[in-house]
C-alpha cells in the first residue's frame, strides 16, 4: 500500500472539555474548522486557539496534520500506520476523522520531529 500525502494545517488548536450539558459557542460553529464529540460524560471541541472557551480542562499548542483526501472507507489500517510512525517516535497523537479524511494533531513542539518520522516512512508532508 502507497503512503498517503499529509497536509500541515496553519491554525494552532486547543482541546477543550466541557460538561456534556454545555451549549456549544457559537465562535466555534462559526470557525471555519473545529471538531466536536459528544458522550454521555464530556463534551470536546477541538477549536483553533485564537477561539477562547470557558472549558473546566483545556490542552493548548497542538497542530494538525491532514490525510489528504478523500479517502475511501474500504481503505484499511491508514491511522494504524501512521500512529504506529508516531508512536515509534515517541509522539503523542490526538486523533479525529472526518467523512472523507483523518486527522492527526500533535503537540507544536513535537511537530518538526513528527514530520521527519513520518517522511522517514515514506509519507510525504506538504
Amino acid at each position: 500500500m502507497s503512503k498517503q500525502t499529509l497536509q500541515l494545517l496553519n491554525q494552532d488548536f486547543t482541546i477543550h472539555s466541557l460538561d456534556c450539558d454545555d451549549t456549544i459557542p457559537t465562535t466555534v460553529l462559526n470557525a471555519s474548522i473545529f471538531f466536536i464529540a459528544k458522550t454521555d460524560e464530556e463534551l470536546s471541541i477541538v477549536c483553533p486557539s485564537d477561539i477562547k472557551l470557558h472549558s473546566f480542562s483545556a490542552e493548548k499548542h497542538w497542530r494538525a496534520l491532514e490525510v489528504v483526501g478523500p479517502l475511501g472507507f474500504s481503505l484499511t489500517g491508514i491511522m494504524a500506520d501512521i500512529s504506529g510512525v508516531l508512536a515509534n517516535a515517541n509522539i503523542s497523537i490526538f486523533a479525529m476523522s472526518t467523512y472523507d479524511t483523518d486527522f492527526i494533531l500533535v503537540k507544536e513542539q513535537q511537530i518538526d520531529i513528527a514530520i521527519h518520522a513520518l517522511k522517514k516512512d515514506g509519507y510525504m508532508v506538504l
